[in-house]
């Protein structure tokens, strides 16, 4: 039985960008966000779904148990905001100090309309699909949290699919996504030298740590274009230099930062090796001592091919074909749905709502204080979302 969630998703075009502009209005940042998780617990009062909260955050996951049986879908959608000041000069921007910047209103306000449209056809439903509002995606690892705290026990099993969509700058209402990895594991790189403290006077009784440092930070570069092959690449960026508290003292340690994205599980391990190895040795050839402090913040992100190419196949007969497309490379921004991606099959994709009037190649990407999402496009969010778990659930 195929039903046509497009159509009956218009339906819930003005409750779903009521509920996004409230959510927009009043954005929190992290794993506490009490005002958000009232809201989403407010719009799904009366739906026919198991709900729990989270323990050590502010989550909530929604379970629809379906009349028939079949095989258990997750969709996520995630729910915290960012310390950026909005300069949008919406009528519903936000004045707190904290910006919706990269769409978690949408995901949430999307995965609510998803659950309503679900929930009306509960008795028809093949199987159970739980909803994940999560906080904490930026930079916390709220998906890892609600994992570990028993997420997949909450709902009964580990899921058979899993699937998520995030809006981007781009031409409005175009669906993309690719099998394989479609985003980037988000790394640090902090190195410390260690050497000895003297006037600037006198360079010759100090050991300076600010030499080898530089020497690194050019080093480091020319380490990646020649150890890295280009069809499995990395972006390394030094972007944070410390030392020194005096213009005429020569100080005892000199540090930097590196912000280093990778698209596989073996460049990830091998970029700390390499770059540790040229610290220890350019820090030797100036008396110093190097200490290295690596950080595997996310992983990468990482659809499964055949539910992307399921995905690619079902949001084309739901859409038409020219509004879904494979894209040829991966993203390098980071995503913590990887951590759910890393246990359950699935795919992540992207929806483009760039608003009217906006030209999608010049407009403000996501993070930025300018940025503009048309949630005109909320009601095929929350199709698309409903209609991989339908269909999902059919296929078992």
């Amino acid at each position: 039985m195929t039903i046509d969630f497009t159509t009956e998703a218009a339906a819930l075009s003005t409750e779903l960008i009521e509920l996004r502009r409230d959510l927009h209005r009043n954005p929190e940042l992290g794993l506490d966000l009490p005002r958000t998780q009232r809201a989403i617990l407010d719009a799904l009062e009366g739906l026919p779904l198991e709900i729990t909260t989270g323990t050590g955050l502010t989550s909530v996951i929604a379970v629809l148990r379906g009349g028939r049986p079949g095989p258990t879908i997750l969709l996520r959608g995630d729910m915290d905001a960012l310390p950026v000041v909005e300069t949008t000069g919406l009528d519903y921007a936000s004045t707190n100090g904290n910006m919706h910047a990269c769409g978690h209103d949408l995901h949430v306000s999307g995965l609510v309309g998803a659950a309503k449209l679900l929930s009306a056809h509960q008795d028809e439903l093949a199987g159970t699909v739980a909803f994940m509002f999560q906080p904490g995606e930026e930079g916390l690892g709220g998906a890892k949290d609600m994992i570990d705290e028993g997420m997949f026990d909450t709902i009964g099993s580990t899921p058979d699919a899993a699937y998520a969509i995030h809006v981007a700058p781009g031409e409005p209402g175009t669906f993309v996504t690719r099998p394989g990895t479609i985003m980037a594991g988000a790394n640090t790189f902090h190195l410390t030298m260690h050497g000895k403290g003297g006037h600037s006077s006198r360079p010759q009784d100090a050991v300076d740590p600010i030499r080898p440092l530089l020497e690194f930070g050019q080093a480091v570069y020319s380490m990646v274009t020649g150890s890295f092959s280009v069809f499995d690449p990395i972006v390394a960026e030094v972007t944070q230099l410390n030392a020194g508290s005096a213009v005429n003292i020569i100080p005892g340690t000199a540090s930097l930062a590196m912000s280093v994205r990778t698209l596989s599980a073996e460049t990830t391990k091998r970029f700390p090796e390499l770059a540790t190895r040229l610290a220890e040795s350019i820090a030797a050839a100036h008396r110093c001592t190097a200490e290295v402090v690596w950080n595997e913040q996310y992983p990468v992100t990482v659809n499964d091919a055949a539910e992307a190419a399921f995905t690619v196949e079902t949001l084309q007969r739901a859409f038409g074909p020219d509004r879904v497309v494979e894209a040829p490379d991966p993203v390098m921004g980071s995503e913590d749905f990887s951590y759910v991606l890393e246990e359950v099959p699935g795919a992540f994709v992207f929806l483009f709502v760039t608003p009217d009037g906006v030209d999608p190649e010049t407009a403000a990407v996501n993070h930025s204080p300018e940025v503009l999402f048309d949630d005109a496009h909320l009601p095929d969010q929350a199709a698309a979302l409903a209609t991989l778990a339908w269909e999902r659930s059919l296929r078992d």
